[in-house]
Formats: C-alpha cells, sequence, structure tokens
C-alpha cells in the first residue's frame, strides 16, 4: 500500500494549530508566519477535500473532520518526540575509550566484562586494541593501559600491578618437570621493543640454571595472545604471564608444572596530562584498581605454587 504523499510541514502545522486554537499561536511556536501556517493549512484542506478548521475571528475551532484527524497526528508528533528523546538519552550515556595490547585486551580486559556491566552498566565502553602505541594527547582515547618501563612522556601515569612470566603447557602434554621440557616445541613470541628485562626462554634458563635448548623445535609468533591460544591447543610449552592465562590456569586448560616464574614488566594506567578526565573516565580508572588488586592475589597464589 503507497502511502499519501501529504506534506509533513503541512501536518506539523495544522497539528500546531489545532492544539494551540490558534494560527498565530501555531506560527510562532512553528518560527514561521501566520499566513504560513494558514497556506499550509489551506493546502492540507485541499488535498484532504475536506474543511478541517472553522475560521473565527480571534481563533480556530476543529470541524468533525479536524477533530477526527487531531489526535492520531498529536500521538504520533508526541511518538517522534519520545523517540528523538531516547535517542538523544542514549547517545548522552558516558562513554570512555580504553587503549591496550591486542593480548591484554583478549586475555585481561574481555573476560572481566561481567564485571564491568555488573560494576558499571550506566557507561558505554570501547575496547581500541593495538599494538601500535596510541597518543593519548591528540586522540579521543581516555585511558591508556602501558605496559613496560617508560618513559612517558606528556602522560599521567602510574603502575597498575606488576606481571610475572612462567612456563605453562596444556595438561594432557604431560609435562611436570624440567627434563619434559625436552619433549615438546618451546613456544616463543617476539617482544616489540628489546630489553635485557624483557622475560625471555633465554633469560627463564638462566634464572633457572639450566642450559637454553629446544631439543623438540621451536615455535614463534608475532603476537602474545597467538602463543598463548597454541599452548592451550597443546603445540608446545609457552613461557607467557601469569595474569593473562589466569583464566586458562584457573579452568585447567592451561597448568604451570614448575618454576622459577620471573619478574615480568609492570602494566601502567595512563591519561593524557593536557585533558581532564570524566567522571566517567574517573570511575573506569577506579574498577581497572580494583581489578588490578585481584591480579595480584592470583599472581602472588601463582608465584608461591
Amino acid at each position: 500500500m503507497h502511502r499519501r504523499a501529504l506534506q509533513l510541514s503541512a501536518l506539523r502545522a495544522f497539528e500546531a494549530a489545532a492544539r494551540l486554537g490558534s494560527f498565530k499561536a501555531a506560527a510562532e511556536e512553528l518560527a514561521v508566519t501566520p499566513t504560513a501556517v494558514s497556506h499550509q493549512i489551506r493546502a492540507l484542506e485541499q488535498q484532504l477535500g475536506e474543511a478541517l478548521f472553522n475560521r473565527q475571528v480571534r481563533r480556530v475551532a476543529l470541524t468533525e473532520a479536524g477533530a477526527h484527524l487531531y489526535p492520531v497526528l498529536r500521538d504520533g508528533f508526541d511518538a517522534f518526540q519520545a523517540a528523538l528523546e531516547r535517542l538523544t538519552k542514549a547517545r548522552q550515556r558516558p562513554q570512555v575509550v580504553i587503549s591496550a595490547t591486542n593480548a591484554f585486551t583478549a586475555k585481561w580486559l574481555l573476560p572481566r566484562m561481567g564485571s564491568f556491566r555488573s560494576e558499571l552498566g550506566g557507561i558505554d565502553l570501547q575496547l581500541l586494541a593495538s599494538d601500535e602505541t596510541v597518543d593519548l594527547r591528540s586522540t579521543a582515547v581516555d585511558i591508556g593501559i602501558r605496559y613496560g618501563r617508560g618513559p612517558y612522556p606528556d602522560l599521567t601515569v602510574e603502575p597498575l600491578f606488576n606481571d610475572r612470566f612462567a612456563p605453562v603447557a596444556n595438561p594432557r602434554l604431560g609435562v611436570r618437570t624440567v627434563e619434559d621440557l625436552a619433549r615438546w616445541p618451546l613456544i616463543y613470541f617476539a617482544w616489540r621493543r628489546s630489553h635485557p628485562q624483557n622475560p625471555t626462554w633465554k633469560r627463564w634458563f638462566a634464572e633457572a640454571q639450566l642450559t637454553e635448548g629446544s631439543p623438540a623445535g621451536e615455535l614463534r609468533f608475532s603476537d602474545e595472545g597467538h602463543a598463548i591460544q597454541a599452548a592451550v591447543a597443546g603445540e608446545g610449552v609457552a613461557l607467557v604471564s601469569q595474569a593473562l592465562v589466569a583464566e586458562e590456569l584457573a579452568a585447567g586448560r592451561l597448568h604451570q608444572p614448575f618454576g622459577p616464574s620471573i619478574a615480568g614488566h609492570a602494566y601502567h594506567l595512563a591519561v593524557s596530562s593536557e585533558r581532564a578526565l570524566s567522571p566517567g573516565a574517573h570511575a573506569v580508572m577506579a574498577w581497572l584498581r580494583t581489578q588490578a588488586k585481584g591480579s595480584c592475589d592470583v599472581l602472588d597464589e601463582f608465584s608461591s605454587t
């Protein structure tokens, strides 16, 4: 069924005049002249073939046809207004953007989204996952999570938690002792920046006072998240962040068969020193601190086993 081509401006003029009982008052509300309102309504009457108003000296009164049409238009315009207000309110919900690495976003932030919705459900959170450093001064990012020792110029930075690394493997591989490392490939991932304190297999073997070697071969990835997934799939033994595999360890998809666990770098909360944080961003930072405290407790538990 085709809709009749009725001019919205004419319908709006009729609804306003019917509600206010005056062409002049309708014109003031619509910011047009009374003559324009009169012409629009006259055109609508001609199109419908019905008179909608009885014109009187200082006011107008609805005819039977006008009285039939008015409540339909009134309710329709009220519905339009309510829908527009809902959309406006939706856009006005606080929005906070967090920038973090791909691995941290996937393995630390995403598992905590249930907690976030429970505690801060009135805030719309956007996670910007990228291994490229995002300039917090010139983008819409509110909070950056930075990993490493800095420096972080032009940023206000606070420690979130210190990371630790340990060998992990799928339990079905049967890795129980350091001697079992010779039976499975060692899984490596590339560090974006070279640093002598990067928690690498080379450093782990040195701290374990063992000779570095991988008789069963090596499996190398450019991303830590992929290294974790390879370990979960049983492709070998990975040296990865205990914080990022906490969920897999708790669920039994991975196990940490032996130590030592070695110190990694620190995660930091970073914000631009040039922009004031919104109340929503402050609330998200407080939530991140609470979640980080839980991570510290888990790391302490793993390190003691």
